[in-house]
């Protein structure tokens, strides 16, 4: 999507406290602290629509996660098959200009300001659905299909959302959302594994000689270090693409893309300097930090000197609905 022409803002502490605050309660429950952190600076018109896609891509992934137990089986699978073929038709439904939930009409409302294809919610729904028959994964291959159904395809949606003038931007959002689920992985590998779930791949732990047994009794060995360091090698790879892939010329609108993916690859240092230990070491960061992550990130978009002067800020609706002008 073509990106508009950027315009100045006006922004004081007293604006970041009402937005926070709204953010905060229009985003409870919707996503992770880290997606807040993101998205605190876009421009209203843009924030509200990126609230109603994660909105639809969390009630998806709850299928999944609330009907099915730590081991996905018999009759708690077949449910939560039959619910995403419910969302898959909804879809069908809202493309055909008729959605008939509170979630989807909201989409409809995105749709309109920001097209993009169906496509990228059918293989949303299918990467959750991948959950429900796939707890292991025999190669980086089909690990990559599952990154990027889940990961991948929702950086395509909001950078539709961001706006772009270069086309390679969406080349951009699928190594930077591949980057962000690896890191993801790396650092749930406890949780997933209390959920019956490795996703690393079965021909990496072969190779250095650790086993699904250790993995889930949390063994910190010399072997579970090399694996480790193979596979932050691989996400590093990732970031590096994305960051060779960013097209300079839409900076301004893909911060929060930027934001993002700076603070999780702050978390994939972590893990390395914890020695790979993402058993007994939350990785995590503190909201300070997450937020002048954002800040800078923000700030070096619209080239401000300083949060109290108004330079110019990346572009959308504002209040008023007005094209060009933030808030």
């Amino acid at each position: 999507m073509e990106a508009a022409t950027t315009k100045s803002i006006h922004f004081t502490p007293w604006h970041l406290r009402d937005r926070t605050r709204d953010f905060q309660r229009r985003f409870s429950k919707t996503i992770q602290s880290n997606f807040f952190y993101s998205f605190l600076f876009l421009p209203k018109q843009k924030r509200d629509a990126i609230i109603d896609v994660y909105t639809f891509c969390r009630a998806v992934d709850d299928v999944v996660d609330d009907l099915v137990g730590p081991v996905t089986f018999g009759h708690a699978a077949n449910e939560a098959r039959l619910e995403l073929g419910k969302w898959r038709a909804e879809m069908e439904r809202l493309y055909a200009g008729r959605p008939t939930t509170p979630i989807t009409r909201n989409l409809q409302k995105v749709l309109e300001q920001f097209p993009m294809p169906k496509e990228y919610y059918e293989e949303m729904i299918n990467g959750c659905e991948m959950d429900l028959s796939h707890h292991r994964y025999e190669t980086f291959d089909e690990l990559y299909q599952y990154c990027y159904r889940v990961a991948a395809i929702t950086g395509l949606m909001c950078v539709e959302i961001f706006t772009y003038r270069e086309p390679r931007a969406r080349e951009y959002a699928v190594s930077l959302g591949i980057a962000l689920q690896l890191t993801n992985i790396l650092r749930d590998l406890k949780e997933d594994a209390e959920r019956g779930r490795i996703y690393l791949p079965q021909e990496d732990l072969r190779r250095f000689g650790y086993s699904e047994h250790e993995l889930v009794n949390s063994v910190v060995n010399d072997n579970f270090r090399a694996l480790m360091k193979f596979e932050c090698d691989r996400a590093r790879s990732y970031y590096r693409q994305a960051e060779e892939l960013f097209p300079h010329e839409d900076q301004a609108t893909l911060t929060a893309a930027v934001t993002m993916g700076k603070i999780y690859f702050r978390l994939l240092e972590q893990i390395e300097q914890n020695e790979y230990d993402v058993f007994n070491h939350q990785i995590r960061l503190h909201r300070p930090e997450r937020f002048y992550i954002a800040l800078r990130e923000w700030a070096r978009a619209t080239r401000r000197p300083s949060v109290g002067q108004s330079e110019g800020a990346p572009e959308g609706k504002g209040d008023d609905g007005k094209e060009g002008k933030g808030e």
